[in-house]
């Protein structure tokens, strides 16, 4: 089926402004396959120094011409989502030596966890740990003996940090392979009743505990839909995943099958054989939009309005949120996975899954299906379901329709016809909200701002009883510029308890939300950040401020604001402390929140 029309326009628009700075990316990817990787090009000390641990691979690696695959790893056993990475290494060394090839550990990378840094200083290095997972792993492949690779991580940050570091290594085939979630545990909507109870005074803290090792409770990822799990989606609608695979349970025949087969697939995609498919020809214009589509057909998390960005620089691609806008216009919203509905992931996957969310899109014509992805040419491919028979694994025909239509809708009859994720802009500068769980008389909200420099001060004024009526709350100075554009997760429960008294609440920010924020409205990644000179540094209580979300309009009611003169506050207590002196660097050059929030300045030519 051919494509709707707004989809090849934002595409060809895409193409158009991505010209010089996308022919610049390719053929640097070609002039490093012309390099490269050829290991018989080291020295034989260069040699000997990158086999001497390998083993009964050794002779392989220095005799034979087979394919060697780098594995770039997140895996640590503090994250709940990366500890069944642990087991992956040696299962792709024993499938590649199986197949007649290698592979190394290239690098392990940093991965943290933003549920345990929520609210919290290590929070301020959540976004840029992106930055250096990408650096990081570029470190491992510099030792330019692989000939294709393998990532493993899940992940906030960590997942795009990895497409960057793919992306540039272009010239090099690229396999991600997912982990899969945790089981179901205590369902996210008591999870958040609890959490709101403790915010209330009305529980204690063991209660919340209870409540919190309940929900997460074994390895896997968290079962809500937030940044993880849409980074999971990413990959499979970006064709960088074995089709069906990311919300394939841990430690289970079907997952170490899958593993061993994106093994093999890595192999075969290497310069050495004759399927060769660098990841720069797999990321290109058509991928990203259909990334941006999965996004807004699923309700993500609005943390992949930057990160996408930050990819698609790494690829030589320029979106822009105006992109995101326009295909959120046509895209209908067609699933509901908390915290846009009650359903996690687990009974996302049983009810259709992927697999069919892509087939109702491809149907309609808001997918691309003549794009590249590890497994060939087509994203039909990624209609169909991973099934093991006799210990066979084969990909058969998937759900052709919703197994339960709560949690997921046909595009006929969507859950709305728009997608999940509203742009808004005005004197206020441009910022993004996640729709999807916010009801629709709530995305329009004209009310009193109250301005904050810290989500700790929002939460004493919540403590101190001083929010009785309609309020926009402001929390500024959390761009990236600031402090590392921290998310502010922990407001969540708070806000959700005045809307619960009756009180219309909307949050306005520089900073970001988790992918988890559910259904009070918030207007976040502001640009220009307040820092930066940008409008919401111009704001004092008593303002009157709309934030519309169905409008797209984020606008200060008097103008003559903006010629009061801007005193920023003290930023030193941001500078030191948990490590944040060490990340002074990526502060003093980070890009706005529009420009992806990277330190990267990628040359065009």
């Amino acid at each position: 089926m051919s494509v709707i029309s707004t989809l090849t326009e934002v595409t060809s628009r895409i193409a158009i402004k991505s010209e010089r700075s996308r022919s610049a990316y390719l053929r640097q990817m070609e002039q490093a396959r012309s390099d490269g990787p050829k290991r018989a090009h080291l020295s034989c000390g260069n040699q000997a120094h990158a086999y001497a641990a390998m083993g009964q691979d050794q002779s392989d690696l220095a005799e034979k011409r087979a394919p060697n695959i780098g594995i770039i790893t997140a895996y640590n056993d503090m994250l709940s989502a990366h500890q069944p990475f642990q087991a992956y290494p040696d299962l792709i060394k024993d499938t590649a030596r199986a197949a007649g090839g290698t592979a190394q550990v290239a690098a392990g990378v940093p991965a943290m966890c933003d549920g345990i840094t929520q609210g919290q200083t290590g929070m301020e290095l959540s976004l840029f740990s992106r930055d250096a997972i990408a650096m990081s792993a570029a470190i491992g492949l510099s030792h330019n003996v692989f000939d294709s690779s393998i990532y493993l991580g899940v992940c906030d940050k960590i997942v795009p940090g990895l497409v960057i570091a793919a992306a540039r290594f272009g010239h090099i085939p690229a396999v991600f392979l997912p982990a899969g979630p945790m089981p179901s545990g205590l369902a996210n909507d008591d999870k958040a009743r609890v959490r709101k109870e403790f915010a209330e005074g009305k529980c204690d803290r063991d209660a919340l505990m209870a409540a919190e090792m309940a929900s997460y409770h074994s390895a896997g990822t968290c079962t809500f839909y937030g940044t993880a799990n849409t980074n999971q989606m990413l990959m499979e609608f970006m064709g960088l995943h074995l089709p069906g695979s990311s919300f394939v349970a841990p430690n289970t025949p079907l997952r170490e099958t899958l593993t061993a087969e994106g093994t093999r697939i890595a192999l075969g995609l290497s310069d050495l054989g004759n399927a060769y498919t660098p990841v720069s020809h797999v990321l290109d214009e058509k991928a990203y939009v259909n990334g941006i589509v999965g996004l807004m057909a699923t309700g993500g998390s609005t943390n992949l309005l930057i990160h996408l960005i930050a990819m698609a620089r790494a690829s030589g691609i320029v979106l822009d949120w105006e992109d995101f806008a326009d295909l959120s216009q046509v895209v209908p919203l067609l699933t509901r996975i908390y915290p846009n509905g009650l359903a996690d992931v687990n009974h996302f996957h049983a009810a259709g899954g992927l697999g069919l969310v892509i087939s109702e899109l491809l149907n309609a014509g808001l997918l691309h299906d003549d794009t590249l992805t590890v497994m060939g040419q087509g994203l039909e491919r990624y209609t169909k379901e991973p099934k093991l028979v006799d210990g066979v694994l084969s990909w058969q025909e998937g759900a052709n329709a919703s197994l339960n239509d709560k949690i997921i809708a046909s595009t006929k009859a969507p859950f709305q016809t728009t997608g999940g994720l509203s742009n808004l802009s005005g004197n206020l500068g441009r910022g993004v909200m996640k729709t999807s769980a916010v009801a629709p008389e709530r995305r329009v909200l004209t009310a009193p701002v109250r301005v904050f420099h810290t989500q700790e001060a929002v939460l004493a004024a919540f403590r101190a009883g001083e929010f009785t009526s309609d309020v926009v709350v402001v929390v500024r100075y959390q761009g990236p510029k600031a402090n590392g554009m921290p998310e502010l997760h922990g407001l969540t429960p708070c806000l959700s308890v005045l809307q619960d008294r009756g009180i219309k609440v909307a949050l306005v920010s520089d900073g970001r939300m988790s992918g988890a924020s559910g259904k009070v409205p918030a207007a976040i990644h502001v640009s220009p950040e307040a820092l930066d000179g940008g409008p919401l540094a111009y704001l004092r209580d008593g303002d009157i401020v709309t934030v519309d979300a169905e409008h797209g309009h984020l606008e200060s009611q008097d103008a003559g604001i903006f010629e009061r003169e801007i005193t920023h506050p003290e930023m030193g207590d941001n500078e030191v402390g948990l490590g944040r002196e060490l990340f002074a660097a990526f502060r003093q050059n980070v890009g706005a929140a529009r420009d992806g929030a990277t330190v990267f300045k990628f040359e065009e030519a």
